[in-house]
């Protein structure tokens, strides 16, 4: 059931703060936000691009390193500061012409069930509450800002068959 359900995915959305990053919210003296972010997580995410499927950053707070991350990544959906997640991947399925079916969403919080609950394949993270948790289809064994999405981001290329492509240009 599950991977018939990661091997129809065309648009991978993951929430930010817990799910890209540790959950921390880290403030300078000045005010200024810093997030830590895994360079595992980053290149997974290059890789599911590479194998044909669309990325997309949904998230309710609005962090200028959000956007330069989203950047690095080539990450072109980026939608900032959403108070109704569902809404922004709403637009985002019929901007790319897509079935709820083709969809999936990572996220770490009770504001992201709406969206988990609309999408063919939600995924969340150890540290979700339990109600989260059990409104996912896959809860990964690494943790927020650890590799959950790198995780994610296998498991549904190993669904579609496209893992081992993105792989190889590594083990020649």
């Amino acid at each position: 059931m599950l991977l018939s359900r990661a091997k129809l995915i065309r648009l991978a959305a993951f929430d930010v703060d817990g799910v890209m990053t540790d959950g921390g919210l880290y403030y300078s003296d000045s005010g200024e936000e810093f997030k830590r972010f895994n360079s595992l997580d980053g290149h997974g995410l290059k890789m599911l691009r590479a194998s044909g499927v669309e990325i997309a950053i949904i998230t309710g707070r609005t962090s200028r390193c959000v956007e330069v991350r989203a950047k690095n990544l080539g990450i072109e959906y980026v939608y900032q500061g959403v108070e109704n997640k569902l809404g922004a991947m709403v637009d985002l399925l019929n901007r790319l012409k897509l079935t709820r079916d083709a969809a999936a969403y990572m996220g770490d919080d009770v504001v992201d069930l709406g969206v988990m609950r609309h999408v063919g394949l939600s995924i969340g993270v150890p540290e979700s509450p339990q109600l989260v948790r059990e409104h996912s289809d896959y809860v990964t064994q690494r943790s927020g800002g650890h590799g959950a999405v790198r995780e994610a981001c296998e498991l549904i290329m190993s669904a579609q068959g496209t893992l081992d492509a993105q792989l190889a240009p590594y083990l020649k």
